[in-house]
């Protein structure tokens, strides 16, 4: 179903009221559990201009496409959140934040037919793009049980994933996923099959540091080979600054350019 913007006031015990892009975009999200941060950023931040319409899959509290709407006036987005009580934070958060009038919530389950996604109101060919951050730990430290679910989520589970971004997409539409370093064999497997034009991006803390994330995009229709871009670090050579350019993306000043 989609949600209403004006939705009450979601009980999640204690929330957070959390500052991106140096506070143009602020995003109330549970203390605990999941909590967006920087992977959410460079997903949101990772959107090519001229993108008309965004589809977020998995949005939790909506932070990545929250990014995304702070950089454009002109796209709309709509979220897909298969838990009832982030869909409706996520639709509180778009509302707080001024982006109701161009984003909207649906909440179902983004793995489930086409057919049961088309009648929650996810349309195929449809999105010039989607972007997705599948469920992995981020920030703090995990527990156990959420460092299994990281690295045991089925390949064909997150193949899934794929296979609803691919159905949803425009064709030439641009699709990108953030995950694990280790699970890019996964996204590869699944992004070859649907995807040209692919590229990878890693990202690794600090300069001679192996991989921690990767932006995987692809294009929907494109024949182009697969390019795997130069590693780049998060951070100084030490201590906990970010580099530049990170630090200018997370401060709101450009994009990330890839």
């Amino acid at each position: 179903m989609s949600l209403a913007h004006d939705a009450q006031i979601v009980k999640l015990g204690s929330l957070t009221e959390d500052a991106f892009l140096g506070g143009r975009v602020v995003v109330a999200q549970p203390e605990r559990g999941f909590r967006a941060g920087l992977d959410s950023v460079l997903l949101g931040a990772s959107v090519r201009e001229g993108a008309a319409s965004l589809l977020d899959l998995g949005a939790g509290a909506g932070t990545a496409a929250l990014i995304a709407l702070a950089w454009s006036d002109t796209v709309n987005a709509t979220l897909v959140e298969s838990d009832p009580t982030m869909a409706t934070l996520a639709a509180q958060n778009l509302a707080a934040n001024g982006f109701a009038a161009r984003a909207r919530v649906i909440e179902t389950d983004l793995t489930a037919s086409g057919r049961v996604r088309a009648d929650a109101g996810l349309r195929a060919d449809s999105f010039a793009a989607v972007i997705a951050n599948p469920p992995f730990y981020s920030g703090g430290t995990p527990s156990q049980q959420e460092r299994r679910a990281a690295r045991e989520m089925p390949a064909e589970t997150l193949d899934l994933w794929v296979r609803t971004a691919a159905a949803c997409t425009t064709p030439g539409g641009e699709v990108i996923f953030v995950h694990l370093a280790e699970r890019l064999p996964d996204l590869l497997a699944a992004f070859t099959a649907r995807f040209g034009a692919i590229a990878v991006l890693p990202f690794t803390p600090r300069e001679g540091e192996a991989a921690h994330r990767v932006l995987v995009r692809g294009i929907k229709g494109s024949r182009t080979p697969l390019t795997l871009l130069a590693s780049r670090a998060l951070h100084t050579p030490s201590g906990r600054a970010f580099r530049p350019e990170f630090e200018a993306v997370f401060r709101g000043h450009s994009r990330l350019v890839w």
